[in-house]
């Protein structure tokens, strides 16, 4: 299990608008990611929208479009699961480059909740699900939470 280790993160959301960015493909994972982040974010106190997009490729826009119209930071939520072409790999590269650039060119965090799997047993282990092993969504809002958190403390320190 890849969660062994993880920190114990500042997940205080008290005055931060978080928007969760989810694809619609794999419905059942994804359900399973979007209620693990909406569960971290609504215990957070953070206000929290959802916008869902067609799949994991327009993730990187419609971030952008949420963090330049005032959140403070996105949990991107999507799932790749890889066939027989090289699409898996235009799509997860476009999808992980897009959301790096575009939080590093607004300066705002993006949790990246986006699952590159090889098969579909991989994404249900990490969906959050009963069953599973692991909760990635939640995991990205926690993410999202701590660097929001650790942004506003930089720019209060230097006021």
């Amino acid at each position: 299990m890849s969660g062994a280790g993880s920190p114990t993160l500042n997940t205080d959301g008290t005055g931060l608008k978080i928007t969760i960015v989810a694809g619609l493909w794999h419905e059942t994972i994804t359900n399973g990611l979007l209620a693990g982040a909406h569960r971290v974010l609504d215990a957070s106190g953070a206000e929290v929208s959802e916008v869902r997009v067609p799949g994991s490729f327009e993730l990187p826009v419609v971030a952008k479009a949420a963090l330049e119209a005032g959140a403070d930071a996105v949990v991107a939520l999507g799932v790749i699961i890889r066939g027989g072409t090289p699409h898996f790999e235009y799509v997860s590269d476009a999808a992980t480059s897009g959301l790096t650039h575009v939080s590093i060119q607004t300066g705002k965090p993006i949790g990246f909740g986006v699952l590159t799997l090889d098969d579909e047993k991989q994404g249900l282990d990490r969906a959050g699900l009963p069953d599973s092993t692991e909760d990635k969504g939640a995991e990205a809002a926690e993410a999202a939470l701590a660097t929001a958190q650790a942004i506003r403390k930089i720019m209060l320190e230097r006021r």
